[in-house]
């Protein structure tokens, strides 16, 4: 039985809030303070959720309280003061969180929001609000995923948001669920509860009152969404809480600003490449995967899943089958303290007339990378900012799809690691696996940005820009981050890689020096002629194929306006014939730590499949015929750029 402290009992609350907590794990930090009242940057967490709730328009607000109530209600008192009316449903003996609601259901009005009071949040409630009114819902569940789902309360929908399954913690030993957590927060149709929560004894609202619904054949409908929702209900909880406030993480994921996300591929990229994955049991992390995937989640980066899925289309594996496999993925992710914000798939094929296969999905779509169509939903559905987005991949569609998006691109050398060669032009970037491409996008890009800024004022009013420096000291990506800087100060620039002179694999051999491996003379002929041409140039640059060691069958094309600057890189790229004038050359030399780079080197050569004492053969050859040489370019640089520095 509950008793009502209020001054005024009259007016209806849209809001509740189960603020009867003991905060038992939390004694350690607030002693006998109820766990609502528990300071989160200084100010009860119960503070933060009613200033959040008055700033969506939410100002009638029931508490429903136990523990040591007194010392809420003489914080909050009437809520004046916060802007705010509140009543006081006073629970005399604990009901558990269903039963507390049932008793305080006379308060409430037709429609209301329901939190607990021990997260910390920074939602759009009136956004979440409208969504349930907007639906058929006799509740809707805040969902999103989170780096513990093995211990958290899991949901099941569908592809319409519909629930069909509550999963309470623990889980059974081995079952695979997706990463869709129960963040305690409701929108709630009033009348529905009656049936569903217990007139005496002690219930909870996860674990009885919405399985109730369901079996009852309510609608529960999920809403999911990336914002920063946390328990703090112990003390590690509390101090992560906090870090992520100081680093502005709710901020990051709030839809008051466009987000940056990373776009993923999937096979090849998170897990085993194994040619039409068909079964939960083939997935399989590649090394490492983990890991990066939570650095993105930490830094407030959202990780999207993107992956064309013609399985669906031959017949080989249905939506459920796909949403299991998925399920095994985000478990397998989850395990690592990892997530996924969102998964986009395609389940089309283009091409028909297979046994088995589902004619409705043998379409030409828009969808299916290299089409956009998955980037592009995604960043209608999360707000996302596609000028600070990042597609990673391990195939050219997965590059010319990110393209084509205007989205910066890295290709991986995992899974194809673009020998599928289906779709023509290079990546911004390239990265030997996803743990480098994912400290490149949160650590690396920045850095160099702040570190080229001054060149690329300087490189205004030059032609041409060299790059030299020793493999792997970063010559390629600091030519893409220069371009990227003259592309905001108002100047087009083309990269062009001198990798595209090296001499076929049979023509040439380590020991032989280093410059004899580029044809330098035909190099400077060509870029020499379009550095000086005095109007738009239609240029191929030749590619080099590194796994054919060949030439690529397709080059990479440039439209060159006399105006544009020219972006020359490559290992010997210093000791080019003059392309232009000299006062129209910046000629930049790139020092990069030579336990890094070595290590660089090593990394890609066991990508290639060289065995370790090959390995050890070339760079002992390559130290021997190119090391001295190329530093000694450094004497003819403008600047020399010291990463470590």
């Amino acid at each position: 039985m509950n008793s009502t402290m209020t001054s005024s009992s009259t007016f209806l609350c849209n809001v509740a809030i189960l603020a009867g907590g003991q905060g038992t794990r939390l004694a350690s930090r607030s002693g006998d303070l109820p766990k609502p009242m528990v300071p989160v940057m200084g100010k009860p967490v119960l503070q933060h959720q009613i200033e959040l709730c008055r700033k969506h328009g939410f100002t009638d607000i029931a508490l429903l309280v136990h523990h040591r109530h007194e010392a809420i209600s003489d914080f909050f008192g009437d809520g004046a003061r916060f802007g705010v009316r509140i009543r006081y449903e006073v629970e005399e003996t604990p009901r558990g969180t269903s039963g507390a609601l049932r008793d305080a259901l006379h308060a409430l009005t037709p429609q209301f929001l329901l939190l607990y009071g021990d997260t910390y949040l920074d939602i759009d409630l009136r956004r979440f609000f409208n969504a349930h009114l907007a639906s058929d819902a006799n509740a809707t569940l805040f969902l999103h995923p989170n780096d513990h789902p093995y211990d958290s309360d899991l949901v099941d929908i569908d592809d319409q948001g519909l629930v069909r399954g509550i999963h309470p913690y623990p889980h059974p030993e081995g079952q695979d669920l997706r990463n869709l957590v129960n963040a305690a927060l409701y929108a709630v149709r009033n009348e529905s509860l009656t049936t569903v929560t217990p007139a005496t004894g002690k219930a909870d609202i996860a674990k009885h009152m919405f399985p109730a619904m369901l079996a009852e054949g309510l609608c529960l409908r999920g809403y999911v969404t990336p914002e920063y929702i946390k328990d703090m209900g112990t003390p590690d909880r509390l101090d992560k809480v906090e870090r992520d406030i100081e680093v502005g993480l709710p901020e990051r994921l709030s839809w008051r600003r466009l987000r940056k996300a990373v776009f993923l591929d999937r096979d090849g990229t998170l897990n085993r490449e194994v040619n039409h994955l068909k079964s939960p049991d083939q997935i399989e992390l590649l090394p490492g995967v983990g890991e990066a995937v939570r650095q993105l989640n930490r830094a407030g980066v959202l990780a999207v899943l993107t992956t064309n899925q013609p399985v669906i289309a031959r017949g080989d594996v249905t939506v459920d089958g796909l949403h299991r496999i998925h399920a095994r993925l985000e478990s397998l992710l989850g395990a690592q303290r990892a997530y996924l914000d969102a998964i986009y798939y395609c389940p089309h094929h283009p091409d028909k007339g297979f046994d088995g296969e589902v004619s409705a999905l043998k379409i030409i779509c828009d969808c299916r990378k290299p089409a956009t169509g998955m980037i592009e939903q995604a960043s209608r559905d999360l707000a996302i900012s596609r000028a600070d987005s990042w597609m990673v991949g391990d195939s050219t569609a997965d590059v010319e799809s990110g393209r084509r998006a205007g989205v910066r691109t890295v290709l991986l050398q995992t899974g194809h690691a673009g020998r599928d060669a289906k779709h023509p032009g290079r990546p911004d970037y390239s990265a030997l696996s996803l743990t480098d491409a994912v400290q490149w996008i949160t650590v690396g890009h920045d850095r160099a940005r702040r570190r080229l800024a001054p060149v690329a004022l300087a490189a205004l009013d030059r032609r041409v820009v060299l790059i030299g420096g020793l493999a792997r000291s970063g010559k390629s990506s600091a030519a893409q981050v220069l371009k990227e800087l003259l592309a905001v100060l108002g100047k087009e620039a083309h990269v062009i890689s001198l990798d595209g002179w090296l001499k076929p694999g049979t023509q040439r051999g380590e020991g032989t020096g280093v410059l004899d491996r580029y044809d330098l003379p035909a190099a400077a002929v060509e870029l020499g002629a379009l550095a000086r041409a005095e109007q738009r140039v239609d240029f191929e640059e030749p590619v080099y194929d590194r796994f054919a060691r060949d030439q690529a069958p397709r080059g990479e094309r440039h439209s060159v306006g006399r105006d544009d600057i020219l972006i020359v890189e490559g290992v010997p790229a210093l000791y080019l014939p003059a392309l232009t004038s000299p006062n129209h050359t910046l000629k930049l030399f790139l020092n990069e730590s030579e336990d890094i780079r070595v290590q660089r080197l090593k990394d890609d050569y066991t990508a290639r499949g060289y065995p370790v004492e090959k390995i050890n053969e070339i760079l002992e050859s390559r130290s021997a015929d190119e090391t001295a040489t190329i530093r000694k370019s450094a004497e003819s640089a403008d600047q020399v750029i010291d990463w470590e520095k």
